[in-house]
């Protein structure tokens, strides 16, 4: 059987290919990087001793998870699994942000997940017991000033996930949603926060222990999986006390160092 992960080339994605692959499973991989999906799928194939192909695509773009089913459905590739795992943050005022850039962050955080997931169910389907794992994040719990649009969209992951998994029990499909804290992957290069990478290597798990938990509650049939102690402790924590409180800590941190 296959899995399909989106992101797949590093990061957290290359981490949960890894761990899939220790249990056997056959991957699909897909980024935006060719060359760097090329070098994945050797790494792991000749590891483990699984069948790893890839499938270089931009899921900013529309019509891209279209292509994608395509290329499934072409080669009849069985797939059991399905990790949307790609996407991105954008760091900043909201007004002084370009909107293009962050509406193209909301198509790959949301709306590609959203189609991947619609387009992919009626093959997860065919499995005796299939699985689905949406990756979120911490700042779904709270509003991040400087990170408003990320927050807000890592939410929708959380809320849309917490549904369809009630949904889609009755076709034995397990639904889980990954909500990881900093973790020591290109997020912030990515998402133009330098100035703040010294603080966040500080709190960062490790992207490999961060999948390895992931994996496992996946497996396990959990609905949320919030990795570290310290990660669970400050999204309970955001029950107890007052969102102003929350958001004022923030923003502290968040804006300290924009303009």
């Amino acid at each position: 059987m296959f899995a399909l992960i989106t992101g797949g080339s590093k990061g957290i994605g290359k981490e949960i290919a890894l761990e899939l692959a220790k249990r056997k499973y056959n991957l699909l991989l897909v980024a935006r990087s060719e060359s760097e999906l090329a070098s994945t799928a050797k790494e792991i194939s000749e590891r483990y001793e699984v069948n790893v192909f890839t499938f270089p695509c931009d899921l900013s773009e529309k019509g891209a998870a279209r292509k994608l089913l395509e290329w499934v459905e072409s080669n009849k590739y069985p797939i059991e699994i399905l990790i949307n795992n790609a996407g991105y943050g954008i760091w900043g005022y909201f007004e002084k942000l370009s909107l293009e850039e962050q509406i193209k962050m909301l198509q790959v955080n949301n709306a590609a997940l959203v189609e991947l997931t619609y387009l992919f169910v009626p093959i997860l389907s065919n499995s005796n017991k299939s699985y689905i794992l949406n990756v979120a994040s911490t700042a779904a719990y709270q509003a991040v000033p400087a990170l408003s649009l990320y927050a807000a969209s890592k939410a929708f992951v959380l809320l849309f996930t917490r549904g369809l998994r009630h949904e889609l029990k009755r076709k034995n499909i397990s639904v889980s949603c990954l909500s990881p804290g900093a973790t020591s992957t290109n997020f912030t290069n990515r998402a133009g926060m330098q100035a703040m990478e010294a603080l966040a290597e500080k709190f960062s798990m490790k992207a490999d222990a961060v999948a390895k938990i992931a994996v496992q509650g996946l497996f396990k049939g959990k609905a949320e999986i919030i990795p570290g102690f310290s990660n669970w402790f400050s999204v309970k924590a955001i029950d107890f006390l007052p969102k102003s409180l929350i958001e004022n800590i923030a923003a502290s941190l968040y804006t300290k160092h924009l303009k």
